[in-house]
């Protein structure tokens, strides 16, 4: 069995539990996720299954939207409601709506975050998380990430109370923490804020529509049925052009040999190479040798 299978993550569970169980009920090893969702959070989580652990990478690359909820008026240690509460202002807030879209405004585009501390960033080849639970603060590196887009969900022109609570949509690119978010959010409001909930609706070109909970996968798996609900790999490899082969590149494709570079890869980073429909392997530009390709990935004849 190859392919990607969208999973619907249900709360309470980590991303490698649902690829532990995967096993099980699959009877197979090969099961990897693409982008961890932390316990408390549900949402899409695309599976890669067979040859097609090799194209996660792109598909955790890929962008993602999310549906969180912000709370105005506390923040918390881990960011999100499961930590502690660190600062409270219990004064009563009156807050515009016009100012909530200023705030989301300017956190649109290419925006710089701090990695929250319970998180599993590695500094000095420890997670974060294993500095926060023993009480050590350390110097976390920022990263640049990329919101395409957030938008206020909530119709109301003032929101109003000692606490203050709001639903956005967010589409974004690798690496950023939506929780962090809701903490720059408040910032730009002039209170302390945190993440109350978060529902991944999307990963890559995958959508809540398209998924299976564990339950469903195990049913239709046991009806003989679940080829239908398993995506090709390729199409983990849809942003990159593609190309067919002729004979005379089949055998040296392959065998993964290196290759005067296909015109392709003078205006894109990556090409696939196509047999009969089927991707036989990934090519970028060759780091040393100039006007050469090499392979990235490469996959034998699947079903």
């Amino acid at each position: 069995m190859d392919g990607i299978l969208p999973l619907w993550k249900e709360k309470g569970m980590t991303s490698h539990d649902c690829v532990f169980k995967l096993r099980k009920i699959l009877g197979m090893k090969r099961i990897g996720h693409t982008g961890t969702l932390d316990p408390n959070v549900e949402g899409v989580l695309p599976i890669c299954i067979g040859q097609a652990t090799k194209v996660a990478e792109y598909i955790t690359d890929a962008g993602k939207e999310y549906m969180a909820s912000v709370t105005i008026g506390s923040s918390t240690e881990t960011e999100d409601a499961d930590g502690d509460k660190v600062l409270i202002d219990s004064s009563f807030k009156s807050i515009s709506r016009s100012s909530i879209v200023q705030a989301l405004q300017q956190l649109t585009g290419e925006i710089i975050q701090v990695p929250p501390m319970y998180s599993a960033v590695k500094v000095n080849g420890r997670k974060l998380y294993e500095y926060a639970r023993k009480g050590l603060e350390v110097e976390r590196p920022q990263r640049k990430v990329n919101i395409y887009d957030i938008e206020l969900l909530d119709e109301q022109e003032q929101f109003e109370g000692e606490e203050i609570t709001f639903a956005i949509r967010v589409a974004c690119g690798k690496g950023t923490y939506i929780r962090t978010l809701a903490v720059q959010i408040g910032e730009l409001l002039g209170y302390p804020a945190h993440m109350s909930s978060l529902v991944r609706t999307m990963s890559g070109t995958y959508t809540e529509s398209e998924c299976l909970t564990l339950e469903e996968t195990r049913e239709q798996f046991h009806k003989g049925q679940l080829d239908v609900y398993i995506r090709p790999l390729e199409d983990a490899l849809a942003e990159f052009p593609s190309v067919e082969m002729d004979a005379g590149l089949l055998d040296k494709i392959s065998n993964g040999q290196v290759l005067q570079r296909h015109a392709m890869l003078q205006s894109h980073d990556r090409i696939v190479f196509i047999h009969e429909g089927k991707a036989l392997a990934v090519y970028k530009n060759h780091p040393s040798k100039t006007g050469m390709m090499k392979p990235e990935k490469m996959f034998s004849f699947h079903s």
